[in-house]
């Protein structure tokens, strides 16, 4: 059978004015401006074919808007009034529970739930669900966030991810902090293993046993981790594992170590051993951006896959458990791979700090 002729499609100027702006609108139904771009091309005089393939839907779809045009013009492209229950909450009260959400809060409470917002703006608490979920509103969620003031800041990001990116030659690039404070902690009672049905469960309360202090040094280009525990955490234990770290990395490259600001790493006998050991090269991060370590990746999988649901009986232990962690995680290295724009990083601190003076 022959194939039938498509409809042939003439704009006048007040259309094609209206059709180009449902297309560019944003607030512009998805549906509606894929119908008004069908209409356009049309008129552009391409095939219901090469629409198709244009916008990534079946021929048909193109057929029915483009001859839905053709008998009632723009009135054709919007949706038909569909059966079942009207609307029972009008666009003003949609409003109200927006604005209400964004610029105010509860009197007894630091944000609204949804049964505060429906006692409030005169709805059910499921329309409150509903208008939150529209527009991408989670008051009952928080992140936590901090903007670095250091007015280096620019100067040590560029610097820090430069030894990333581009390490100097025989160099070594080390990552090296401390997680102190890891508690070693015994559950009370047993708790029950996981079962169809039932995930697993330990007791709310534990004894605690003391704590230790992990000292880690990450190799950035291996991944391998240099690591040792020690009961405190003070300036002659960081010595100590500066010590460690260079009877174990060989001894001709120069070793440039990446820290955070705690006040450990800059005392006067700390600053002296290094004049004592020229190789050694401190880079400190920003204040408030200890993220831009990478060791803090390392000591989060610990956290997360040793330490959360661990049950230790004592400090010995705990220790064990760690040392074991750092065997596997040397048996089978990752390097790290640094993949966010400085730039990026920047220009988002600048925005931050934009907001703040804004808001204060």
């Amino acid at each position: 059978m022959p194939t039938p002729t498509a409809v042939e499609i003439a704009l006048s100027d007040e259309e094609r004015s209206v059709l180009e702006a449902w297309t560019r609108r944003r607030s512009t139904a998805q549906a509606l401006a894929l119908r008004a771009r069908i209409v356009l091309a049309a008129a552009g005089q391409l095939t219901n074919a090469e629409i198709a393939k244009l916008e990534g839907i079946s021929r048909p779809t193109v057929t029915k808007w483009r001859n839905r045009f053709a008998a009632t013009r723009l009135e054709g492209l919007l949706d038909e009034p569909r059966p079942g229950r009207p609307r029972t909450i009008t666009d003003e009260q949609v409003e109200a529970v927006v604005i209400t959400t964004l610029e105010t809060k509860p009197k007894n409470a630091t944000h609204w739930s949804t049964r505060s917002m429906a006692k409030q703006a005169g709805v059910t608490p499921d329309a409150v669900m509903r208008i939150w979920h529209a527009f991408g509103l989670q008051p009952h969620r928080v992140e936590h966030w901090k903007l670095s003031k250091d007015p280096l800041f620019v100067e040590k990001v560029r610097d820090i991810v430069g030894l990333y990116l581009d390490p100097p030659e025989r160099a070594i690039v080390l990552c090296v902090d401390e997680k102190s404070q890891i508690q070693a902690l015994d559950r009370t009672q047993p708790g029950l293993p996981m079962k169809r049905g039932r995930c697993g469960t330990m007791t709310h309360d534990y004894k605690r046993h003391g704590t230790t202090t992990l000292f880690a040094a990450l190799n950035v280009l291996e991944g391998k981790v240099i690591g040792q525990c020690m009961n405190r955490h003070r300036h002659q234990e960081f010595i100590r594992f500066l010590n460690k770290i260079n009877r174990e990395t060989p001894a001709e490259p120069d070793l440039h170590l990446i820290v955070d600001n705690y006040a450990t790493h800059k005392h006067p006998k700390v600053r002296a051993w290094l004049e004592r050991h020229p190789r050694f090269h401190f880079h400190f991060t920003p204040t408030s951006a200890s993220w831009l370590n990478a060791v803090e990746g390392f000591f989060a999988k610990l956290t997360k896959q040793r330490l959360k649901r661990g049950v230790f009986k004592g400090i010995v232990d705990l220790q064990a458990a760690i040392n074991r962690y750092l065997v596997e995680t040397n048996g089978d290295p990752k390097p790290f791979v640094w993949s966010a724009d400085p730039d990026q990083i920047i220009e988002k601190v600048r925005r931050g700090k934009q907001a703040l003076e804004s808001i204060h």
